[in-house]
């Protein structure tokens, strides 16, 4: 191409060679030096006048060296009066840093943004940014690109049973990025979720709704009517009669006396949470409230034919696609291992003082009574860190891998979706730690039943012993990666498992298109092999 020059900074050299090749150029000549007191010192050895200048830079161990490179960089192109300056940054800096999570914090990726602006860029281009409203942070144009066409090629092209496959995200906050591939590969797709804990010396007015919604007090007390009754031979078949057969229910007492739900003690201890108590897999949706029971309500006897085919023809199919498992040290165990002494049980086992705490209690719990009560628990139960927006699992994904292998804790992780003797794909933007992935492994094998487990991401940090770790876990077949982000060659040779998938022709492509001013729309769309 006439009148363009591609720069390559220091982070990712091989990246910016393939990118001109597939151009058919070189990269264009500059000194990257540093002085000895570790000063960066850009030279441009080329004429730049009046043509399209792209510097190709991403993410780097030496981050911050990077980033003071690339403006050194911009700013001496927008020196040698080049046209246009465009910004090539295949793993944007800082994109974890978007929001304010304290009040005194800091959204360190738009003060990059206006770094870079004030620099003189004036288009910028980049692959999967961990949060797209980053984009609004510029005043500049910026393209990003996304790495999901050529994953699914990959997969219809590598795979060979990818047609019964499944998708999963490994926290909520990834839903809409599974959901896209999902529905390219016309794939199903399941979400794991994983509850951050609570100390079970906090007391019961932490949780929202704790004492409001269940009709309990602080204090644990109970402010149910004397006329209510406890569990006895006429409750136990009231409580099966309605459960089995709603209809009959309806029929038999009509519309306006819906059926009773009554409160059983687990494991004979009275604070337990009623919701915990009352809720079966085989019911609809957990109860709002309490409903008083009189001892003269009459019903049909045990043995009514209809009340034996109502039970066979209602079943909640959805409920046996919800899956929960224990965490501890980041690993997933046998619901009878012991807990750990400062164990931090969710709000759906312990959210009322005296509640039992332990594995008992845990085995009694079913899967929709986890899922309701995890989400009321979270709401009020967020540390401050989080109280300026943003969805708690998001950030829980990036800052809380040590927590998961922190021996004092117990966390309960959760699987909605069927993998049962499927492969499944579980997806993220990029893999800085080990600890969620080998979890959201271990969950979808060793409860879920999946036979072949791949972790996808577009950005490879590889933070620490991170690739070590997901080579050791037995639940992991493949670990699929782009070559956004370098990765030192040694690691690569190293790993069995790795494949790493080349960014270079994308990358190319719409370099080509922005000097033309061509349509980059066609990027972004699939395409059949």
């Amino acid at each position: 191409m006439r009148r363009v020059q591609i720069f390559s900074g220091s982070s990712h050299p091989l990246l910016t060679g393939a990118i001109c090749e597939r151009l058919g150029t070189q990269p264009a000549k500059c000194d990257l030096r540093k002085f000895s007191n570790g000063e960066t010192s850009v030279s441009i050895n080329t004429s730049i006048r009046d043509q399209d200048v792209f510097i190709v830079q991403s993410g780097s161990k030496k981050i911050n060296d990077s980033i003071i490179e690339l403006l050194i960089m911009i700013s001496a192109c927008k020196g040698g009066s080049a046209r246009s300056i465009t910004a090539v940054l295949p793993y944007f800096p800082y994109s974890r840093q978007s929001k304010k999570k304290s009040h005194r914090g800091a959204i360190t990726a738009r003060m990059l943004a206006n770094l870079l602006t004030v620099a003189g860029i004036t288009h910028v281009i980049t692959v999967d940014l961990h949060a797209p409203p980053i984009q609004g942070f510029f005043g500049k144009p910026v393209d990003n690109l996304h790495a999901e066409p050529l994953i699914a090629r990959w997969i219809r092209n590598h795979v060979s049973d990818w047609k019964e496959a499944v998708v999963v995200s490994k926290n909520p906050g990834g839903s809409k990025r599974v959901t896209s591939l999902a529905d390219a590969l016309k794939l199903n797709f399941g979400i794991i979720t994983t509850d951050r804990r609570r100390s079970p010396q906090m007391n019961g007015s932490t949780t929202l709704g704790a004492s409001g919604l269940f009709g309990n007090n602080i204090d644990g007390s109970n402010d149910a009517e004397p006329d209510a009754i406890s569990l006895t031979e006429q409750s136990e078949d009231i409580r099966s009669f309605s459960r089995s057969s709603p209809r009959l229910w309806t029929q038999t007492h009509g519309a306006s006396h819906p059926p009773p739900q009554l409160h059983r003690h687990l494991n004979g201890h009275p604070g337990a949470s009623p919701l915990a108590n009352s809720t079966r897999v085989d019911s609809e949706s957990p109860p709002a409230s309490r409903t008083r029971l009189h001892r003269s309500l009459t019903l049909p006897t045990r043995s009514s034919p209809d009340l034996e085919d109502s039970a066979d023809e209602y079943t909640d199919e959805r409920a046996r696609e919800v899956i929960t498992g224990r965490l501890i040290q980041g690993h997933i165990v046998d619901d009878d291992a012991p807990s750990p002494i400062f164990s931090t049980m969710s709000g759906s086992i312990a959210t009322l003082p005296g509640d039992q705490i332990g594995p008992p209690q845990l085995d009694e719990r079913d899967p929709m009574t986890s899922s309701f009560m995890s989400g009321i628990s979270r709401v009020s139960s967020f540390p401050a860190d989080h109280a300026l927006g943003g969805t708690f699992d998001a950030a829980q994904s990036d800052e809380d891998e040590e927590e998961l292998k922190n021996p004092d804790f117990e966390h309960t992780i959760t699987l909605v979706g069927n993998v049962n003797e499927k492969t499944v794909f579980i997806i993220d933007d990029m893999i800085d730690g080990s600890g969620s992935w080998v979890a959201a492994a271990e969950t979808v094998v060793k409860r879920g039943g999946a036979k072949k487990v791949y972790c996808i991401a577009t950005h490879a940090l590889f933070g620490g012993d991170s690739l070590e770790d997901l080579e050791a876990c037995q639940c992991i077949d493949y670990i699929v990666v782009a070559n956004t982000f370098p990765i030192d060659p040694e690691r690569i040779k190293a790993a069995k498992k790795l494949i790493v998938l080349d960014l270079s022709g994308l990358l190319a492509e719409a370099i080509r298109r922005t000097h033309y001013g061509e349509s980059i729309s066609q990027l972004y769309q699939h395409y059949q092999d």
